[in-house]
């Protein structure tokens, strides 16, 4: 994976941590094991399936580690979360959104409010991703 310089975080472990984060959260509100866990993703991505992993305070070698097989293994985990997420968020009614899903915060974290900070966090990470790409083609 080619990142703009060296330290900075390139565009396969942005897409890769943005998932991971994504993966790690539906799985907790879903009470499902994670995809990443539960596949071969992680053997896929050189690494272990550790469910802890998502890329929170990676050093510069741990984003190294992150070595997928290729761009297909990238997006297929994508994919694979994407599509549970989709399930998942079908199944809802407006009525779970206000449900208390983490009491480790005061206030407690609502349904709708982890879904935001899921959209928010995937939403960051991707513009990030974005600018890293235009970055790299200007060089």
């Amino acid at each position: 994976m080619v990142a703009p310089e060296p330290g900075s975080n390139p565009i396969g472990w942005l897409v890769w941590h943005l998932t991971r984060v994504q993966d790690s959260h539906i799985a907790e509100l879903t009470g499902d094991p994670q995809v990443w866990v539960e596949g071969d993703w992680a053997a896929r991505f050189g690494m272990t399936a550790d469910a802890h992993n998502h890329g929170y305070g990676h050093t510069a070698a741990d984003v190294a580690a992150v070595r997928p097989d290729g761009p297909d293994v990238l997006l297929g985990y994508h994919e694979a979360v994407a599509v549970r997420t989709r399930t998942f968020l079908a199944g809802l009614a407006p009525a779970d959104l206000s449900k208390i899903v983490d009491e480790r915060w005061d206030p407690p974290v609502t349904m709708g409010v982890r879904l935001v900070s899921i959209a928010d966090d995937d939403m960051q990470h991707g513009g990030q991703a974005v600018y890293v790409r235009g970055l790299l083609e200007r060089r």
